[in-house]
């Protein structure tokens, strides 16, 4: 079996399913690491879901993924649009790397419409839900599988 595809997430998803869910929807966090944990099992991959409200956490585990993950997708929350360290630890990881967004971040305020993490990032879904979370699934087996 391949490395395990990480999938990391940033501040405030694990209020998902309570913080606006008129833009971000009903489900949970753990809904969807469930949906991607059971697609994964589907795909042949093992998935590392986390999530943290912390900047240098997240960092750690890209550092980690060096080593330990055949690819990473990231929903970096607030820090897309703010954290050149997080751009600058994607940097440091070799495999493909793929931005997720819940929301359309560009129907949104203007100061979202930059992300950092996109000028590293291999491929970005914005604006399918957490349904994108699944496409970048898929998407990222196909990736590791080449």
């Amino acid at each position: 079996m391949p490395k395990p595809i990480f999938i990391l997430n940033g501040p405030n998803l694990n209020l998902l399913g309570k913080r606006q869910p008129e833009i971000y929807g009903s489900e949970t966090l753990a809904d969807v690491a469930a949906t991607c944990a059971a697609l994964g099992d589907e795909l042949g991959h093992a998935v590392r879901f986390e999530q943290s409200n912390w900047e240098g956490q997240l960092i750690d585990w890209i550092h980690e993924a060096r080593d330990a993950a055949s690819g990473i997708i990231i929903n970096p929350g607030a820090f897309t649009h703010t954290s050149v360290a997080i751009l600058d630890a994607l940097n440091a990881f070799d495999g493909p790397v793929l931005e997720v967004h819940i929301s359309n971040v560009h129907k949104r305020e203007a100061f979202r419409h930059h992300s950092y993490v996109s000028l590293r990032a291999d491929g970005v879904i914005a604006g399918f839900g957490t349904q994108g979370y699944a496409l970048a699934l898929r998407r990222m087996a196909t990736l590791v599988a080449a």
